[in-house]
C-alpha cells in the first residue's frame, strides 16, 4: 500500500515547472514500540493537557507561546503564523547546482522520494530530472516542511528523484568541542601498517540485509513467547571489564598472526615511546 505523501507542491528549475509529491524514503514501521498501560488494569493511559492552576483544560483552549526569557511568553495564532507565508510553503525552487563532494555528510539528513503527481506533470518532471543527470551535479532548493524553511539537496535516482533535506549550519556543533582533546601524537607505523591489513581482510562489499537490529529481533521474540503465555527470562551477558593489553600483540592476534613484524629491538622500543 502506498503512503501517503509528506508535502505536495511544484517543482521549479527556472521558467519550467511541474506538480510533484514528497514521501520519506524510511520507514520506523519495523521498530518496536511500548504503549504505557496501568499495571494493574492494562488500560491505556492518556496524557491529559494540564494547567497548574486550573488542571486539566480543553484542546481548544491551548495557544502557542515562545519563551523570550524565564516563564515569559509571547503568544502567537495560528492566523497569524499562516500570514507568514514563504514562496517555498508550496514550490521546490532549485537554486543552484553544486558537486556532492562539497557537502560535508554531517548535513545530510532525512532522505525522501520526490516524485511527479499525476500524468500531467510527469513529462515537465522527466525533463528536469534528465538536466539534472546531465548536470551530473546535486541541487540545492528550498522548501517549507512541518512549518520550517528547510535547505534540500536533490539528485536523480531511477525515474525519480532522491531528496535529501540538510541540516543548518546552527545545527551542527563544532568538532572542536569533542576531537579537541585528542591528542596529536602519531602512533607507531607498524600498529598502524598491522590495523590497514586487518582492514583489508574485512573489506567487502556494503549489502543493507546483513545489518539487522538484534536488540529489535530479541525484544520481537520476547513480545511473540510472552503473547503465548510463556514465560521468558532474558539475559545479557555481563559486559567485559577493559583490559590491560600490549596493543601489538593484539593487533597481531585480530591479524590472525600473518603479520610481518619489525625487527624486535626496534618494535620494543616503540612500544615504550607508545
Amino acid at each position: 500500500m502506498v503512503s501517503r505523501p509528506t508535502w505536495q507542491g511544484q517543482l521549479r528549475l527556472s521558467l519550467v515547472s511541474c506538480p510533484v509529491t514528497l514521501s520519506t524514503a524510511t520507514s520506523h514501521g519495523g521498530e518496536v514500540r511500548f504503549n504505557m498501560l496501568h499495571k494493574e488494569t492494562h488500560n491505556r493511559i492518556r496524557m491529559v493537557p494540564t494547567d497548574p492552576d486550573k488542571g486539566p483544560v480543553d484542546r481548544a483552549d491551548i495557544v502557542k507561546g515562545y519563551e523570550i526569557e524565564k516563564d515569559r511568553y509571547v503568544v502567537v495564532t495560528d492566523d497569524e503564523i499562516d500570514n507568514v507565508r514563504l514562496e517555498t510553503t508550496r514550490t521546490i525552487d532549485i537554486e543552484r547546482f553544486v558537486d556532492e563532494a562539497e557537502i560535508d555528510r554531517i548535513y545530510w539528513d532525512q532522505p525522501y522520494y520526490l516524485a511527479p503527481d499525476g500524468d500531467l506533470a510527469a513529462e515537465a518532471f522527466t525533463v528536469i530530472r534528465e538536466a539534472m543527470a546531465t548536470a551530473g551535479k546535486v541541487a540545492l532548493a528550498r522548501l517549507v516542511m512541518h512549518q520550517r524553511e528547510r535547505l534540500m539537496a536533490l539528485e536523480p535516482r531511477d525515474r525519480g528523484i532522491l531528496a535529501y533535506t540538510l541540516r543548518s549550519h546552527d545545527e551542527v556543533r563544532d568538532d572542536a568541542e569533542v576531537f579537541a582533546a585528542i591528542p596529536k601524537t602519531r602512533p607507531p607505523a607498524d600498529m598502524v601498517r598491522i590495523a590497514a591489513q586487518i582492514i583489508d581482510q574485512k573489506a567487502g562489499p556494503f549489502d543493507p540485509a546483513q545489518f539487522t537490529d538484534r536488540y529489535e529481533d530479541a525484544l520481537r521474540a520476547l513480545i511473540a513467547e510472552k503473547e503465548k503465555g510463556h514465560g521468558r527470562k532474558v539475559t545479557a551477558p555481563e559486559p567485559r571489564q577493559a583490559e590491560v593489553v600490549d596493543l601489538m600483540e593484539a593487533l597481531k592476534r585480530s591479524l590472525g598472526g600473518k603479520a610481518k613484524s619489525a625487527p624486535a629491538a626496534k618494535s620494543t622500543a616503540r612500544r615504550k615511546r607508545a
